[in-house]
């Protein structure tokens, strides 16, 4: 039985819709000069949203961004460093709720996943796995 969900791919800044990116399609970014995908506000329904960068960031930057000034989000990116068999962990801070990856020091290249769920009224579980070159920083900050 083939999957029920086809991946919905954007090339450019989006609002993302609990019927039609939550639970099941993969949300794959495509836009080399960046774009922005902003969260619905936080509920605690559980909904996930699975991320993939297919098109590696050359300009500007991808960002990951909650809806409003409520919302933060919890947990980690991994990071695999460029200059050796190593990775970095970087933690959400509890003010974090924008995730920007810029193709280079914070992720964004192509192959990098981030999955996002609603866990709880307020607050996005993150997990996520980055690549990254030069001197890693980490992708999160207090944005919104």
């Amino acid at each position: 039985m083939p999957y029920p969900f086809q991946p919905i791919s954007l090339t450019a800044s989006a609002t993302l819709d609990r019927d039609v990116h939550a639970n099941g399609p993969l949300v794959k970014l495509n836009a080399a000069a960046g774009l922005t995908i902003t969260l619905p506000a936080s509920s605690g329904k559980g909904d996930t949203y699975r991320i993939l960068i297919e098109t590696t960031v050359t300009s500007n930057n991808d960002v990951i961004q909650v809806a409003n000034a409520t919302d933060v989000m919890m947990g980690m990116v991994v990071t695999a460093q460029d200059a050796a068999d190593t990775a970095v962990i970087w933690e959400a801070a509890a003010t974090s709720d924008t995730i920007t990856l810029n193709g280079s020091t914070k992720g964004g290249i192509k192959g990098d996943y981030i999955e996002i769920e609603d866990a709880t009224a307020g607050f996005w579980r993150v997990l996520g796995h980055t690549s990254a070159t030069g001197t890693e920083v980490t992708p999160f900050s207090a944005a919104v």
